[in-house]
């Protein structure tokens, strides 16, 4: 069982950055697919990145802006977010899955955290 636990949302103007963490326990994540999803009021939640041992994929509307990272040795995976958007605004959720998985699906996820509220200003 993996538990995840993320930080780092809050409060930034449009053209700000934020940087969220996922802190994984009870496995260790380094061959895990780690990925992040967003939920705004009222939309299904939505696929923003996944990183995997065979790669990993951006959704358009965040490429260029956001990167994904590891560090292995604290078992937590980062979200960097640049030029932060209005429509950035929503709750971010960080998702693991124990093998190869590229899909945008949230279905296709194992384990989720509870989220950390992003809002983004105009």
């Amino acid at each position: 069982q993996v538990q995840l636990v993320e930080s780092g949302g809050g409060l930034a103007q449009a053209g700000g950055s934020l940087r969220l963490s996922c802190v994984a326990s009870g496995r260790i994540i380094s061959s895990y697919s780690m990925a992040w999803f967003r939920q705004a009021p009222g939309k299904e939640r939505e696929f923003v990145v996944v990183s995997s041992r065979s790669g990993g994929r951006y959704s358009y509307s965040v490429t260029g802006r956001f990167t994904i990272s590891r560090d292995n040795a604290k078992n937590t995976v980062y979200l960097q977010m640049n030029s932060l958007r209005p429509e950035d605004t929503a709750v971010y959720y960080c998702a693991a899955a124990p093998r190869v998985v590229l899909s945008t699906f949230a279905r296709e996820y194992d384990y989720w955290g509870q989220g950390t509220q992003v809002t983004v200003s105009s």
